[in-house]
């Protein structure tokens, strides 16, 4: 829309502020000051801003005015569509993608045929990817997509499973991307031939459908290819590129009316499409031009029986009141007249063998029907309840033994690309759990996670091989830059199959794998121990971990969320001491190989009360060790022992060297004041711990501190360290 004229300061004011109905009484006077003279400009503002606030009828009147006198181009006519898209899109709840079934591919809306899942998770036809390669983003998580720029690898689990379970419906997607090579190389009759064989193999895929007219346009067999495109809306009525191919077969037919209404509603379901706001644009000029009248215009807005029958015009009954307090006719009309011309009402057998009747409206002279080999494949095909599977039935032999099958169920099957139908037809596979196994546990799988090689496994599973090598453990490719990632999506398709179709195995599944984190998040039994040096209570302990078995469990602590596991010295008998503090982690840092630094701090002391071992690190049962509480002379006495040893620990440290006094500053940070209660923490003061921490003993030596649950007796000891090593330094 053109910006105002020098002087109009109101028209300033009126379009910062989008007052577009002040706009229109100011256009509107200056039109008045100019009667007699033509002015288009003016008319379009005006036309511009009539259709901002909704008064199409008015907008359309001077929109005319302005091409009767040459003033109109289709670009002019942008705000006009816009307006119009907008107003149907504002009045109706639409889906924000094309629906589709689980295995539809979200890029061409087909079934999906090579499937690729890419390292966010979401999965696409390889060809879809592959023609789409400048583009680096997903189509639907936007999250830009590195390494996989020079290949694109099929996942193996998800395309044997489609497969074994939608073989016809895999042969038509073949034949399908054979047909679009050979109509990239102009051989329209060979590509139509595919397309005929495949929609007689899977014929309510809409794809096949909107393809096949578009071969149709190519050939000029317009009427054919409306057809086509008729029942690909149908069966994806939110889908842009079947509008698309309608509108442009109704060009080719001479029906502008109804290409209109297809164009608009194209920019309902994508407001950026350039092809259909062009379009628009040029048909809407062709009807404001002098040479058609208002009463000729087609009643876009208005409900209509049938989309080849337009009677009355567009503004007929869409007057500036009438619109401008119920709009949401704009919409109603175009899904009203998209409900009256659904091509295929109602699916069914027909009484002839080995062939099926597409039904048509009582409007349509003729039926058609879809040729297609015994057994019927196009059949929307039903999953069960759960609890409704089909066992295979038990021989004589077997049943006279009283025995029962335990294995693959015979599963009715529904087709996912499209919403189920109640058929009398029965097709049915064996399929059962297992085809979902994770090949590492064989479980099912749980939190599935695909590699970029192509193979999927649980995502517990998938960290604990890549702890012990980063290699797929199937192919051996290796998965170090997969690896340095550290982003380990999962695959939503896989677990959108495994929640709809197995929820009673995934509720088992998901119940074991509860049981085992409810079993790791016990702080008292199974305690995970990191065997390496002392640690104590208030302490920072920074820890490079770099072993498979470590990784596991540094990784086990952060799932459970108790960021917690023991720290112990070794021990040449039992493995590990029997007294070591516990550990909370405070933050991990990843590097691409995989290893890690972790930044812990100590947190309890504890007693071992039993040894054990799991998944390759050290567990423990344990016991809290606290300090003993003392009160009246008691704690008096040990007032003035505490004093007294923080007084010569501190003069102690401030003696050092400044370069071993930075060492010490940049590791375990500066000395801890002293505390007013110092029974309030079980562990004593942590001044205590900080001291024991940097002087150079053993860790033999420093091991009883531990173990001491009298704040007295550790401060005495403390004493004769500090003693021992005044007297040391003296010497």
């Amino acid at each position: 829309m053109g910006t105002p004229e020098a002087g109009g300061a109101g028209l300033m004011l009126a379009f910062q502020a989008q007052n577009f109905q002040l706009a229109c009484e100011i256009y509107g006077r200056q039109l008045q000051e100019r009667a007699g003279l033509a002015d288009g400009g003016l008319l379009l503002r005006r036309a511009d801003c009539l259709a901002y606030t909704g008064k199409l009828h008015d907008a359309f009147q001077l929109y005319q005015e302005a091409a009767a006198h040459k003033k109109l181009c289709a670009e002019q006519l942008e705000t006009l569509v816009s307006c119009l898209a907008q107003h149907l899109r504002a009045r109706e709840s639409l889906p924000l993608r094309p629906q589709g079934g689980i295995l539809t591919c979200k890029e061409c809306q087909g079934f999906l045929y090579e499937p690729v899942t890419l390292p966010c998770g979401h999965t696409f036809c390889k060809k879809c990817l592959e023609s789409q390669r400048r583009r680096s983003q997903c189509k639907l998580c936007r999250v830009v997509q590195e390494g996989t720029e020079h290949h694109y690898r099929v996942n193996v689990l998800l395309s044997n499973i489609i497969a074994k379970w939608f073989s016809c419906e895999v042969q038509a997607a073949r034949l399908r991307h054979e047909g679009n090579a050979l109509l990239s190389e102009s051989k329209l009759q060979d590509a139509l031939d595919r397309y005929n064989e495949a929609i007689a193999i899977a014929s309510i895929d809409h794809l096949l459908y909107s393809n096949r007219s578009m071969i149709h346009l190519n050939l000029k067999s317009y009427d054919q290819a409306l057809n086509d495109a008729e029942i690909a809306c149908k069966l994806q009525p939110y889908w842009l590129k079947g509008h698309l191919k309608k509108a442009q077969a109704l060009v080719n037919l001479g029906k502008t009316d109804d290409a209109l209404k297809e164009y608009l509603y194209c920019l309902v379901l994508d407001s950026g499409n350039i092809t259909a706001k062009s379009e628009a644009q040029k048909l809407l000029l062709n009807m404001l031009s002098p040479g058609h009248s208002l009463g000729d215009l087609p009643e876009i807005l208005q409900i209509m029986p049938h989309p080849s029958r337009i009677k009355g015009s567009l503004m007929s009954s869409l007057s500036t009141s009438d619109y401008s307090s119920n709009p949401q006719r704009l919409y109603r009309g175009h899904m009203e007249y998209k409900k009256s011309r659904m091509f295929l009402e109602e699916i069914g057998p027909c009484e002839c063998q080995g062939s099926w009747k597409l039904k048509q409206t009582t409007e349509d002279k003729s039926d058609m029907e879809i040729k297609r080999t015994s057994p019927p494949v196009e059949t929307p095909l039903k999953w069960p309840l759960p609890g409704s599977t089909l066992k295979r039935k038990l021989s004589a032999e077997e049943a006279s033994e009283g025995r029962t099958l335990e294995g693959p169920c015979k599963i009715q099957k529904r087709d996912l690309l499209v919403r189920a139908n109640d058929g009398d037809q029965d097709s049915s596979v064996y399929v059962d759990p297992s085809d979902l196994d994770c090949s590492l546990c064989m479980r099912l799988l749980y939190e599935p996670v695909t590699t970029p090689c192509g193979h999927t496994y649980c995502l517990k599973c998938l960290e604990r091989c890549l702890d012990h090598n980063p290699k797929c453990p199937l192919c051996k490719e290796d998965l170090c830059e997969y690896l340095a990632m550290r982003n380990f999506c999962k695959t939503d398709l896989m677990e959108d199959l495994i929640a709809k179709y197995f929820p009673e195995e995934l509720k088992e599944r998901k119940m074991v794998y509860e049981e085992e984190i409810a079993e790791l998040s016990n702080l008292n039994t199974n305690v995970p121990i990191f065997v390496c040096t002392m640690a104590y209570p208030t302490v920072p302990c920074p820890l490079h971990i770099f072993e498979p078995c470590y990784r596991l469990m540094i990784r086990r602590c952060m799932e459970t969320g108790t960021k917690q596991f023991g720290m112990c010295i070794g021990d040449s008998v039992k493995g590990f001491a029997d007294y070591g503090c516990m550990l909370e982690i405070r933050n991990v840092e990843f590097f691409a190989d995989g290893r890690s630094v972790v930044d812990s701090i100590g947190k309890r002391r504890f007693k071992v009360i039993r040894h054990s071992q799991r998944d390759g690190y050290n567990t423990a049962d344990i016991e809290y060790v606290e300090d003993d509480k003392v009160q009246g002379e008691h704690y008096a006495e040990l007032l003035v022992l505490h004093d007294a040893v923080y007084d010569q620990a501190y003069t102690w440290f401030s003696t050092l060297k400044p370069a071993l006094k930075g060492r010490i500053l940049s590791h375990f940070g500066s000395i801890p004041e002293k505390e007013i209660d110092l029974q309030v923490n079980p562990n004593g003061p942590a001044w205590c711990w900080w001291i024991l921490a940097v002087l150079p003993l053993e860790s033999r030596a420093q091991l009883p501190f531990l173990a001491m649950t009298s704040l007295k007796d550790r401060l005495t000891s403390i004493r004769r360290v500090l003693l021992f090593m005044c007297r040391t330094r003296s010497r």
